[in-house]
């Protein structure tokens, strides 16, 4: 949905921030211009000065320190890199090392700017790399943020700021349990959406009343289709060979648009 909007639009970013597994250069294949790793912060303790206090380690919300009377452990995969207990460590025995956890990459495709992260592999943390890929985004484009599924911390921080939100779902009783959820998230963000039925055609009608119902608009559908699955699975964007669509996606971005300035 993302890849083929952004070839639809004449001055188009294409934002990724399903860092965990990006994909949209798969379907893309840009040439890469530029890298950059990313890094998170993470205690040291010098334990020359530290008098096992355990104020830290009370001050932790996510349990990257223990203390006991004796020593002092360090987990730099819990830590959120805030920097409280560098702050509150009262005999200024911490400070702060960085590790690498990812990396961003920006390249250009068929038109289309394209930045994506990349969270290496056994990183439990997403955000701090959704952080720095969102800090590429040029507002003199028209920007895609790619976002994962669900509705947990990666995607709040992905969405967060948007102007706009377009849920793609299906019209099944799974898709429409994760719209639920998704729409209730983006309502508590205060951020306007809609909705597109991907697969239209299988499953039930349920979707449909629940937009109805809640006031959402169904911006657009995409059919079942094997044509469209078929380029899919050849990792080739369908608006490039069923030319048709790219008028409709140029007129969904348009809706979007009048969406936000109501």
């Amino acid at each position: 949905m993302a890849v083929n909007l952004a070839l639809a639009l004449d001055n188009a970013q294409l934002i990724d921030c399903d860092v965990e597994e990006p994909n949209a250069h798969i379907l893309l294949k840009p040439k890469i211009l530029e890298e950059k790793p990313v890094f998170a912060f993470y205690p040291s303790i010098n334990e020359n000065k530290c008098t096992y206090c355990g104020r830290c380690t009370e001050l932790c919300q996510y349990n990257a320190i223990f203390v006991t009377q004796s020593g002092i452990m360090v987990f730099p995969e819990l830590c959120h890199s805030c920097g409280l207990c560098v702050l509150a460590c009262p005999e200024g025995a911490i400070s702060e090392e960085r590790r690498e956890i990812g990396i961003i990459r920006k390249g250009i495709a068929d038109g289309v700017d394209i930045v994506y992260g990349e969270l290496n592999v056994g990183e439990p943390m997403a955000v701090p790399v959704i952080r720095e890929v969102k800090k590429m985004i040029q507002k003199t484009k028209d920007v895609i943020i790619d976002v994962s599924p669900g509705a947990s911390c990666p995607v709040v921080t992905s969405v967060y700021g948007s102007d706009f939100a377009l849920l793609v779902t299906e019209p099944t009783p799974f898709g429409l349990h994760d719209l639920k959820i998704a729409v209730e998230v983006l309502r508590m963000l205060q951020i306007p959406l809609g909705v597109v039925v991907n697969q239209a055609g299988i499953g039930d009608k349920k979707v449909y009343e629940y937009c109805e119902k809640e006031g959402i608009p169904i911006m657009l559908e995409i059919p079942f289709s094997r044509r469209i699955a078929e380029l899919y699975s050849r990792g080739v964007p369908f608006t490039l060979k069923m030319i048709e669509w790219k008028d409709r996606f140029k007129q969904l971005f348009k809706n979007i648009k009048e969406q936000v300035n109501r």
